[in-house]
């Protein structure tokens, strides 16, 4: 019986490690293998629009700048009372992400096993939209992209598509942001480990007309693929 244990025991581990060595070729392939395989064509009116890219360890978000025409689109956040009409208000600051994890891991200090899990596993997903001022650039955590304005009318329409829509528009969640800046809103589609927050970042990358690599589950994964490829 002691013997059929540990014979299970070290099949396990050999199963986790392959696991994890699959895992680590595939973010690596993701990162090196660009996605489209071969660049678009330059398009007119380039560099007309600056969008940034913010990373910290394990997320990414996209910030639009602000300007009339995002104001008008994205109209709903002010009537959520985020501050996008402020004189001082530069950028709104969009991610996707997993529900249980956003919501309930305010600070790192408050990190709990639940979310976690739910996160490594399947949970739904949420938008969490940020108003900033200016972003300071050059900076190790920011990446600037500059776009025409086709692509960037193609990714605001990527942002729209991924808020989930009730009766009166975009679906607030009710007392649910960490400060008097910021909101969540339900989104479309359900979180895990091989498809997250990064992967959303990338997608709308890609529609922005920025390569990425094929598949980037991490922040460094996508930074390295862009600084391959942008």
């Amino acid at each position: 019986m002691e013997r059929d244990r540990r014979t299970l025991l070290r099949k396990l581990w050999r199963f986790l490690a392959m696991l994890v060595v699959a895992l680590l070729l595939a973010a690596a392939l993701g990162t090196v293998v660009p996605r489209p395989l071969w660049p678009a064509a330059m398009a007119e009116g380039e560099g007309t629009r600056h969008i940034l890219v913010l990373k910290n360890p394990i997320h990414t978000d996209i910030a639009v700048p602000l300007d009339d025409g995002v104001r008008r689109r994205f109209a709903f956040l002010a009537d959520a009372g985020l501050p996008i009409e402020a004189a001082e208000a530069r950028y709104i600051v969009l991610g996707w992400g997993g529900r249980a994890f956003y919501l309930e891991t305010p600070t790192w200090s408050q990190l709990k096993a639940g979310p976690v899990l739910k996160a490594l596993t399947l949970d739904a997903s949420v938008i969490h939209v940020d108003v900033a001022g200016a972003i300071k650039e050059p900076h190790p955590d920011v990446a600037g992209f500059d776009i025409d304005e086709a692509h960037f009318a193609a990714l605001l329409d990527y942002i729209a598509a991924s808020f989930q829509r009730g009766t009166g528009g975009p679906v607030a969640i009710e007392d649910a942001g960490y400060s008097t800046y910021d909101r969540f809103y339900e989104a479309k589609g359900h979180f895990n480990a091989l498809v997250g927050c990064n992967t959303w970042t990338a997608a709308g990358l890609r529609v922005a007309g920025i390569r990425t690599g094929w598949w980037n589950p991490l922040p460094v994964s996508l930074w390295w693929s862009l600084r391959l490829y942008d």
